[in-house]
């Protein structure tokens, strides 16, 4: 066990390979790319709407289809039903979302500058987090908006939870919502580290098993 944790932890003091953080370098791209295209989009369909309805969620606002006429639709319809509006102010996530890419990128350069194997475990566990309750969020936002409504609203429904990924009949409304863009530049950016820190792992551990077979035995 303790030559276990003794190779682990020589492991993550291991400088980085130069490829490799030219690499990670090269990855802050895709992070950065992603403020320029929408995280998440829903299209929503129905006869008096064929052409459909579009919601663009950024890392930093929200944007309508047709030139942004879109959410001025959603948000009359919403109103019908007692939902509360679709807005830049309802959408409080987008406040931190853009430091956290930012801090993404500076951790990241930092790490291909001088950081080790350690540092790179320490920005994929802050990807991974960071994945996982973005993800967390948008299903509780979805879920409070339709379970919040107002019982005074002209057309009363029973609470629902808007899709999330994938299509949903509500009323006569086929709702479709998937990632974007932008969420694909970040999982570029995840995926790409992870298959750095395996590689530093299998060459680790292959110089590990030469040194050992090529050790004289006593």
């Amino acid at each position: 066990m303790s030559k276990a944790l003794d190779g682990f932890y020589r492991f993550l003091d291991e400088p980085i390979f130069p490829w490799a953080r030219i690499a990670l370098a090269l990855l802050t791209v895709f992070v950065g790319l992603s403020f320029t295209a929408p995280m998440w989009h829903i299209n929503m369909t129905a006869p008096q709407y064929p052409e459909g309805l579009d919601l663009y969620i950024y890392s930093y606002k929200i944007e309508g289809g047709n030139d942004g006429n879109d959410v001025q639709e959603i948000n009359v319809l919403n109103h019908y039903i007692g939902m509360a509006p679709l807005d830049r102010q309802s959408l409080t996530d987008l406040d931190w979302i853009p430091f956290l890419f930012a801090g993404m990128i500076i951790l990241a350069l930092r790490t291909a500058v001088i950081g080790k194997v350690g540092s790179m475990i320490d920005l994929l566990v802050l990807t991974t987090y960071a994945g996982i309750f973005g993800f967390g969020r948008l299903y509780y936002k979805l879920y409070s908006f339709g379970h919040n409504l107002d019982p005074r609203a002209p057309v009363t429904v029973e609470p629902f939870t808007p899709v999330m990924w994938g299509q949903k009949q509500i009323a006569n409304f086929l709702t479709d919502a998937g990632p974007g863009l932008g969420t694909v530049y970040v999982t570029i950016f995840a995926t790409g580290l992870t298959l750095i820190l395996l590689a530093h792992l299998v060459i680790g551990r292959r110089k590990h098993v030469k040194a050992t077979h090529a050790a004289p035995s006593t």
